[in-house]
C-alpha cells in the first residue's frame, strides 16, 4: 500500500475504533419512589449517586460514556409499558406486577426477568387491609356485604383474594371488590366512600399513621409470601452484563448505608417522597415490617408462581409462564462476590434486620424481640430502644410531663412479633402490670381474658399508670 495512503487511512481507522469505544450507553431505570421498600433499588442509588461509583470504565467500557435516566412511577403497570416500549432497561416492582411484566415481554417476543429481590416477607407482611378510623369493622368477617377497594393487578390484589378465601368469604359474592389506586383509596377512606382498602407498601401503615384509617389485617396473616424486586430487559442484560452488575453493587451499598443509619436515610426518603420518616423507619429500621433481602428465597419464587396462577384465574394474561423463567440470580451472585459477600449464606438467612441494643432505662441488653418497644423523640437523631412496652410507656409519660414531644412509638405484636404503630395497636394490661401489644382486637381480648387482665387502648396503656404499675 502507498505509504501516503496508509498514513491517511490510519487516523480514519483510529477514529472508527475510537467511536466504537466511546459508545454512549443508556442506563434507564424505572423506580417506584413511594413504594419505600424499593429504596435500595431506586431512591438511595439515585440521590447518593451510587451507580456512577460502580459503572465500568475498563475493557470494552474503557471510553464509554453513560446516559443515566431515572423515571419514577406510582405502580408497576405503567413502568412495564415503558420497559416493553424500550424506554427503560431496568425497573422495580412487586411479584404480581412483575409477572405481568414478564408476560408482556414474552407476548412481544422478548424476555424480562428479576435480577434481585429488594425487600419482602416470606409470610406476607407489607400488604395490608385498612378501614376508616371510626369503622365498626375489626375483622374480615365484619366486611361481608361491604365494598373493598384495591389496586387491581398489584400484589395487594393477590393478598386480599387469598385472605378473603381463607376467612370463608367468596371474593366474587360476599364482597364488592373495586379497583382504586392508593391515592384514590386514601381519599375514599377519608370520605367514607369505601368500607375498606387493601394496598401494598407503605399504604397500609401510612394511612393509619396519618390518622384516618385503622389496620385490621396484615398480609402475614394470609401466610402469602411477597416481595418487591428489580427486573431487567434480557437483551440489555446480555449486551451490558457489567452494567447490570454495577447496578446491583450500588443497591448492595445502599442497603449497607441504610442498615448503618436507618434514621438518617429514613429522613432522606421522607424528603424525596413526602412519606413520613416514621413510616420509613417502620420498614427499614431494626426488626422492620419487611426484610431487605436481595436473595431469591424459595418463598419468593413461590410468590411468583402464585402471581402467575392468580393472573391466569383473573384472565389477565394468556401467556404461559413459569417462576423459573422469571428469575436469574447469576448477575446478583457476581455482585455479591465483588462486594465480598456470601450469597449462599445470605440465601439461608431469615433473620429480620438485627437489633443489638440496650434498654435505655435499665441498661440491660434487649433480648425478647416480641416485646421490644421503640420511641422516637422529637429533636433526637436516634430512636430509643426499650425491653418492653411497659418500660416505654413509663418513659413516654415522664417525657410528656417535661414537655417533650414524641414522634412515634413502635411496639410488636405479642403473638407474631410484627412491628406495629403503637397508637393503632391494642394492648393488654396483666394483673402484675405487664403490658403487651396486639394487632387484632380479638387476639387482645382473648389474651386479657386468659391472663385475668384488661384490654387497653394506646391512651390507656401509655397514659396514667394502673394502680399496680404505680405501686411498683
Amino acid at each position: 500500500m502507498n505509504p501516503f495512503k496508509a498514513l491517511l487511512a490510519a487516523p480514519v481507522f483510529a477514529l472508527i475504533l475510537g467511536s466504537a469505544q466511546a459508545e454512549t450507553i443508556r442506563v434507564a431505570i424505572g423506580t417506584q419512589d413511594t413504594t419505600i421498600n424499593c429504596a435500595t433499588g431506586g431512591i438511595l442509588i439515585r440521590e447518593l449517586k451510587l451507580l456512577e461509583k460502580y459503572l465500568p470504565h475498563d475493557g470494552k467500557y474503557r471510553d464509554a460514556k453513560y446516559e443515566i435516566v431515572w423515571k419514577n412511577f406510582t405502580s408497576g403497570p405503567p413502568l412495564t409499558n415503558e420497559m416493553v416500549g424500550d424506554k427503560l432497561d431496568i425497573g422495580s416492582m412487586a411479584d404480581f406486577p412483575g409477572a405481568l411484566n414478564a408476560a408482556a415481554f414474552k407476548k412481544a417476543g422478548q424476555r424480562s426477568f428479576f435480577i434481585t429481590s429488594l425487600s419482602g416477607s416470606p409470610q406476607g407482611s407489607g400488604n395490608g387491609l385498612v378501614v376508616p378510623i371510626d369503622s365498626p369493622a375489626y375483622s374480615l368477617q365484619d366486611l361481608k356485604g361491604k365494598s373493598i377497594s384495591v389496586p387491581f393487578g398489584s400484589t395487594a390484589h393477590s393478598m386480599i383474594l387469598r385472605a378473603l378465601t381463607s376467612a370463608g368469604l367468596d371474593p366474587q359474592r360476599d364482597v364488592n371488590l373495586v379497583s382504586q389506586s392508593p391515592e384514590v383509596g386514601g381519599s375514599a377512606l377519608q370520605s367514607n366512600k369505601i368500607d375498606a382498602h387493601a394496598d401494598f407498601v407503605p399504604f397500609a401503615e401510612l394511612f393509619p399513621y396519618r390518622g384516618f384509617a385503622r389496620k385490621i389485617y396484615d398480609g402475614s396473616q394470609a401466610n402469602s409470601p411477597t416481595f418487591h424486586g428489580t427486573l431487567v430487559n434480557e437483551a440489555y442484560a446480555k449486551q451490558y452484563p457489567e452494567v447490570v452488575v454495577a447496578f446491583l453493587r450500588a443497591a448492595i451499598e445502599a442497603d449497607r448505608l441504610l442498615r448503618a443509619e436507618p434514621e438518617k436515610y429514613s429522613e432522606l426518603i421522607a424528603k424525596v417522597t413526602g412519606i413520613e420518616a416514621e413510616v420509613n423507619y417502620l420498614f427499614h429500621g431494626p426488626l422492620g415490617l419487611q426484610k431487605r433481602d436481595f436473595t431469591f428465597k424459595p418463598e419468593y419464587r413461590a410468590a411468583i408462581a402464585t402471581a402467575i396462577e392468580t393472573l391466569a384465574l383473573l384472565k389477565r394474561t394468556d401467556v404461559p409462564l413459569s417462576a423459573d423463567e422469571l428469575v436469574d440470580d447469576s448477575y446478583l451472585r457476581q455482585a455479591f462476590k465483588l462486594s465480598g459477600l456470601d450469597y449462599d449464606q445470605a440465601l439461608k438467612s431469615y433473620d429480620k434486620e438485627p437489633l443489638t441494643a440496650q434498654d435505655e432505662r435499665s441498661g440491660k441488653p434487649v433480648t425478647d424481640f416480641k416485646r421490644v418497644a421503640q420511641v422516637w423523640v422529637v429533636g433526637e437523631p436516634h430512636v430509643r430502644h426499650y425491653a418492653s412496652a411497659g418500660e416505654a410507656a413509663a418513659v413516654v409519660r415522664d417525657l410528656e410531663k417535661t414537655g417533650k414531644k414524641i414522634r412515634v412509638v413502635f411496639v410488636h405484636d405479642r403473638a407474631s412479633g410484627l412491628k406495629l404503630l403503637a397508637k393503632l395497636a391494642w394492648f393488654t394490661r396483666a394483673p402484675d402490670g405487664r403490658i403487651d401489644a396486639w394487632l387484632e382486637k380479638a387476639a387482645a381480648e382473648k389474651a386479657a381474658k386468659q391472663d385475668g387482665g384488661a384490654l387497653a387502648s394506646y391512651a390507656e396503656a401509655f397514659g396514667a399508670p394502673s394502680p399496680q404499675q404505680a405501686a411498683r
